[in-house]
């Protein structure tokens, strides 16, 4: 399911103070997409899916087999939260329950991912105690310390500051204590390059002060303030764009043949790119005007559909067509504007998702 308009994360603040999972920069950034997409507020958008080219480029993932495949997302489904409960004891589960890799009719591949039963109070129908942001602030941050320090102090944005004991600290941002044990490496190596990249990165900006008892320093004083000073928005369709692409030597998908994942882009552009064969369609490589293709198809209108199959006599055909004819109207349109478009892929994308008129 695809959220229209601004991607906007909303997140329990019980999931953000909660760090002993050991996430990876691509784990963390993957779960603030998952929120981006689904509803907050309706439940029945728990199962988020994901054209499977998107999200190894989510995940920063090459060409790679089966196993490699299952060793990501069997960490991702491994992920645990531990809910401290009033009586001292504590309570774990899962955030996500299952994951689908699968096929579809037009031999495009395509990854699920649902939330966890026991995880959807966490996600849905809260009504309190959250904070919101959107995603592009998580997107062109380059470490998982980041885009922690990010979430902690975003919670706090309109009080404008936190205090933090080290420790607390620490485990937010999900660093050991053998790391960084000196106080003058710990300021350097992770609270001045997060408050770098931040001013660069994001929607806010900070400076802090260590608190002390004696001369130990036992904690940080945060100073959290809006930044009008950082790089342009980036959506989710242009920082996928911006990944490095998959290599398009790849195999069908298979468990076997040496288990090569991949969506068969050793094809002609004419036989897996059906009904692209027009010139306007040059400056997309085949794994784009798939997803352009993919996306398409939930916009085209099936009477057009049943009108094509009449004259074509065949209905895969006739898919083909009217899909293609759409998206050639949306590039058609876009070139009327006369504009430099900065992103043009990213927006034509956009322009057929979201039947731009």
């Amino acid at each position: 399911m695809v959220i229209k308009g601004k991607e906007l994360v909303e997140k329990r603040n019980i999931l953000n103070e909660v760090r002993k999972n050991n996430m990876s920069l691509q784990e963390l950034r993957f779960f603030s997409i998952y929120l981006s997409k689904i509803n907050a507020r309706d439940v029945s958008t728990r199962k988020v899916t994901f054209p499977l080219t998107d999200f190894q480029k989510i995940m920063e993932l090459g060409r790679m087999n089966i196993k490699h495949m299952q060793a990501v997302t069997n960490s991702l489904l491994g992920k645990v939260i531990n809910i401290r409960l009033e009586n001292g004891g504590y309570e774990a589960f899962q955030l996500f329950k299952r994951c689908k890799v699968y096929r579809n009719e037009f031999d495009q591949w395509f990854i699920d991912i649902d939330a966890h039963d026991d995880a959807l109070p966490l996600m849905f129908d809260f009504k309190r105690e959250y904070f919101t942001y959107e995603l592009w602030n998580a997107l062109k941050l380059k470490s998982a310390n980041q885009l922690r320090m990010y979430e902690l102090l975003k919670q706090y944005e309109k009080s404008g500051e936190r205090k933090m004991t080290l420790a607390e600290l620490r485990n937010g941002l999900g660093i050991g204590d053998d790391e960084y044990p000196r106080w003058d490496r710990f300021r350097d190596r992770v609270l001045n390059s997060c408050q770098h990249a931040l001013l660069e990165n994001t929607d806010i900006k900070f400076t802090y002060e260590p608190i002390k008892a004696g001369r130990k320093i036992t904690g940080v004083h945060f100073y959290i303030s809006q930044n009008t000073d950082y790089v342009d928005h980036l959506t989710l369709d242009e920082f996928i764009d911006l990944q490095k692409p998959i290599e398009a030597d790849y195999e069908e998908l298979s468990i076997d043949d040496d288990d090569q994942i991949g969506v068969g882009f050793r094809e002609k552009r004419g036989e897996i790119c059906c009904g692209f064969e027009d010139e306007i369609f040059d400056e997309f490589t085949d794994e784009q005007l798939i997803e352009l293709r993919t996306l398409a198809w939930s916009n085209v209108d099936p009477g057009d559909v049943e009108r094509e199959q009449s004259v074509l006599g065949n209905i895969k055909t006739a898919k083909e067509y009217v899909v293609s004819h759409y998206i050639r109207k949306k590039i058609l349109m876009c070139n009327a504007q006369g504009k430099r478009i900065k992103h043009r892929y990213g927006y034509i994308k956009r322009a057929v998702d979201e039947n731009y008129q």
